[in-house]
């Protein structure tokens, strides 16, 4: 098997499959958070295009009952290049990307 470079370990829960075990604990928040009505509903991998091609794929993207949308990326370490793609996104969309380790 294949080690991730970053040590993160493919975890599978509720039958997803996802990159982290912190990911998956995140989904399995997130799942609490809808039944408990804090959390409306919730989609996953969501993608932006930026310049030169490139594809930023955002964890989570959390609609709450108060009407808010809260975009969420779980993170192990937060290296350069996802602090780079999170400033584009940042700048070419409304949006503001909130980091959980």
């Amino acid at each position: 098997m294949m080690r991730h470079k970053f040590h993160a370990q493919p975890t599978e829960f509720d039958g997803i499959k996802f990159a982290s075990k912190a990911e998956a604990r995140y989904y399995g928040q997130l799942k609490l958070r809808q039944r408990a009505g804090e959390v409306v509903f919730f989609l996953m991998q969501v993608p932006f295009r930026i310049p030169g091609n490139v594809k930023y794929v955002c964890d989570f993207m959390e609609f709450h009952a108060d009407g808010s949308v809260h975009f969420v990326d779980v993170k192990g370490q937060v290296l350069p290049m996802f602090v780079t793609k999170r400033k584009i996104v940042e700048a070419l969309y409304p949006i503001e990307i909130e980091v959980v380790k």
